[in-house]
């Protein structure tokens, strides 16, 4: 067949219908989801306008109160506007005490009491006679207390003597709170350090709050220089003011002021003051008649600066036992009965000064 120059007209396939009908189903699948786009891209230009306009309204209510700041003085801080409360009363007191005990110190559970009458006040729908607080706290006393530092803490009654008190008691149940003689004063407010003023003039500083009268009672003295330390009778009632001198449990001039202070629990044991001289490891002691000093007792042991010195006072077997550096050196007394105190003698030096902070010890035999 001769070419004419026409362009030959192809013979369509069996298929070529279908194709041509798919080819229109997917254009217009294409051109909905275009559609959808468009609108689509329409609501997301009026939210970003939404935006664009409540962001202008926050900058320009940040800058009326900034402007409020500045004219009332504080340029910094912007009010505080509560939105939301909590109704405490629907949740468990159980589970509130528990969250408010890793508070810890008696100072934090006061600041959580004084937040809303909730925590602080009495709650007339518990079976408590107290407030959350107050339950937080009795908690944690005994919860920490041993059974012989509870012998040693206030007793709770309503009126006289609170939980969170007590707890505070705790919080600082070792402290030097009487100090006799001039030459002494407490290091920088700190009423478990003390150290001396005058030169080679005894001064004397008594934790007097705390009286151990039974049970194990552990303390630790870290020293500086040579003092003494050991434990005497309590006498709440010798007047710290009337000694403006130097001051030693074992001046005999002083003896009779001690033994007028004698009550009937001392007990029988004639060891009235006892103590630990750091600078030699010599041990003394007192009837308020008469003193020894022993220098060949069992643990007998020279301490320098920095030491700490641990004294175990057990009255149930009657014996102070000396350590440094939590190092047992020895059983320094036995025979000892009735109520003591912790006690410190310091003196400054021509080339040193003598200072004491105390502190509960952890026995660790």
């Amino acid at each position: 067949m001769a070419d004419d120059g026409r362009a030959k007209r192809l013979k369509p396939s069996e298929d070529g219908g279908a194709v041509i009908f798919e080819r229109e189903r997917r254009i217009a699948e294409l051109e909905s989801e275009i559609a959808q786009l468009r609108i689509r891209t329409l609501a997301a230009n009026q939210e970003v306008t939404q935006l664009r306009g409540r962001n202008a309204e926050l900058k320009s209510e940040n800058d009326r109160l900034r402007r409020r700041g500045q004219a009332e003085g504080n340029h910094d801080v912007l009010p505080v506007v509560m939105t939301a409360t909590v109704d405490l009363s629907c949740i468990d007191s159980g589970v509130i005490a528990q969250i408010s005990s890793f508070l810890g110190t008696a100072r934090e559970l006061l600041n959580l009491a004084l937040t809303c009458k909730s925590f602080g006040w009495r709650r007339t729908m518990s079976t408590l006679n107290w407030s959350l607080i107050e339950e937080v706290a009795r908690q944690a006393v005994c919860s920490r207390a041993t059974d012989d530092e509870m012998g040693c803490l206030p007793q709770y009654f309503r009126g006289t003597a609170t939980w969170l008190s007590i707890l505070h008691r705790h919080e600082h149940l070792l402290m030097f709170d009487v100090l006799l003689g001039i030459c002494i004063e407490h290091r920088n407010g700190d009423k478990t350090a003390v150290c001396a003023t005058g030169d080679l003039m005894c001064s004397t500083a008594i934790s007097s709050s705390y009286v151990m009268k039974s049970g194990a009672h552990f303390a630790e003295f870290l020293i500086t220089g040579r003092p003494c330390i050991g434990i005497v009778r309590p006498m709440p009632g010798l007047e710290a003011g009337a000694y403006q001198k130097d001051f030693s449990f074992y001046y005999s001039s002083l003896y009779p002021d001690f033994l007028a202070q004698r009550s009937d629990d001392w007990g029988n044991s004639d060891v009235h003051a006892c103590d630990f001289c750091c600078y030699d490891g010599t041990m003394s002691f007192t009837n308020w008649d008469d003193y020894e000093i022993d220098n060949e007792w069992e643990g007998k042991e020279s301490c320098q600066s920095g030491d700490t010195v641990g004294l175990l006072l057990n009255l149930d077997e009657g014996t102070l036992t000396v350590y440094r550096n939590n190092r047992r050196l020895g059983v320094m007394m036995d025979g000892l009965s009735g109520p003591y105190c912790w006690f410190v003698s310091l003196v400054k030096h021509q080339t040193s000064t003598d200072a004491v902070s105390i502190k509960r010890g952890i026995l660790r035999d």
